[in-house]
């Protein structure tokens, strides 16, 4: 039997059918059924970045660049197509460069592995500190793709981003050796050297980037952020108030969840209330998914039923209630929620408007630009698109 011939028969064997010539009419349902496990739609696309940061003495500007411009990349991310469909977006962090990390581990930590709770991203950002030290950009970028899971989907933008300003030589792993592995897992490494464009090329930074086909940039990063001001920003924060009230909190880490979301709506605003207004437009955004502790988010990813859910899991408010009662209050705030976040989307159209027309000369260097504009170009080779 010719080997174009045995998956036939073999779907012929399954299908019951006597006769492969045509005596028998086919079951096209249970063919489809069929093909469909054998050949399952691919998952849907993931925007994959791990952000490697050095955490020595001179990279405070850094942190805080971070820290301030987190949402508006974010935010960035959230208006991304590919084939029809949004990306979903995980973040990794690793610290490097700092003394207070041990010389075993090359100096450096894994701060959070790939992640879809914003919240989590947005708080351990603010828990860096700075000190010391030895930057091994080698060593950090073979740690990162090796300890995180960044899957086989091909339609996955797979990116690194590294930013320091020591040589791109120091430590026990070559540079070549981590970016050539990175190149065998569709990975890309982007390189931001946190000083001068041309010492940065000296010190083989542009070399990292160029092995991966990546993006080389140099940033000033002790200058501080600057925001555009708009008619529109109090209302979108009057909606944050309101987006809040929607969340209902479930089982044991629900309570302090949902704590955690206001300590980073005030890390967000400790910066400036454009930052904090940046920050709920990523709350209304589809990337901003909470099913691991509110359950408006939970049933609607049919991630918990609500007849399983324990009594002494549920929130002060919906302990007593009956199974209808709970629904009922549940579908009410999930109404509500969309509701809020249209009115936020459809105030942030506006306000990227507005923006637009006054930065239109705006050429600053700094951690969101670059960011974004290597993301955008990179994903342009695997189709993904920008509203």
């Amino acid at each position: 039997m010719t080997t174009v011939l045995k998956p036939l028969f073999a779907l012929c064997f399954l299908l019951g059918m006597y006769n492969c010539q045509g005596n028998t009419k086919v079951n096209t349902t249970n063919l489809i059924a069929i093909n469909e496990t054998i050949d399952p739609k691919p998952k849907k696309q993931t925007i994959k970045v791990a952000l490697l940061l050095d955490t020595s003495n001179s990279m405070d500007g850094l942190i805080d660049q971070a820290k301030a411009q987190l949402w508006q990349i974010v935010n960035e991310l959230s208006y991304a197509k590919c084939d029809g469909d949004k990306p979903s977006l995980e973040i990794a962090l690793y610290e490097y460069g700092n003394d207070n990390l041990t010389s075993e581990e090359g100096y450096i930590r894994q701060v959070l592995a790939f992640s879809n709770d914003l919240d989590d991203i947005s708080k351990e950002l603010f828990s860096l500190t700075t000190n010391g030290g030895n930057e091994y950009c080698g060593f950090v970028i073979n740690s990162s793709i090796n300890q995180l899971s960044w899957g086989t989907n091909e339609k996955d933008l797979k990116l690194i981003f590294i930013a320091g300003n020591e040589p791109f030589t120091q430590g026990s792993i070559s540079y070549k050796e981590a970016s050539n592995l990175a190149k065998d897992k569709d990975i890309t490494v982007n390189t931001i050297f946190c000083g001068d464009y041309n010492l940065g090329i000296s010190t083989y930074w542009k070399d990292g980037a160029d092995l991966t086909k990546g993006n080389y940039m140099a940033i000033n990063h002790n200058k501080a952020t600057t925001y555009v001001s708009t008619p529109f920003d109090q209302q979108i924060l009057d909606l944050n108030t309101k987006l809040n009230g929607t969340y209902v909190s479930y089982g044991a880490k629900g309570r302090s969840k949902l704590a955690e979301q206001a300590v980073q709506d005030t890390n967000a605003s400790g910066y400036s209330s454009a930052n904090a207004v940046n920050r709920t437009v990523s709350k209304s955004s589809h990337l901003y998914k909470n099913s691991g502790w509110d359950l408006v988010d939970a049933v609607e990813e049919a991630v918990v039923e609500l007849d399983e859910v324990k009594e002494e899991d549920l929130p002060e408010e919906l302990k007593g209630k009956s199974e209808k009662e709970i629904k009922s209050y549940i579908e009410k705030k999930q109404k509500e929620r969309q509701a809020i976040n249209q009115k936020i989307q459809d105030l942030n159209n506006k306000r990227r408007e507005f923006v637009a027309n006054h930065q239109k000369n705006n050429k600053d260097e700094n951690l969101e630009n670059v960011m974004i504009k290597a993301i955008k170009t990179q994903a342009k080779t695997k189709n993904y698109s920008w509203n």
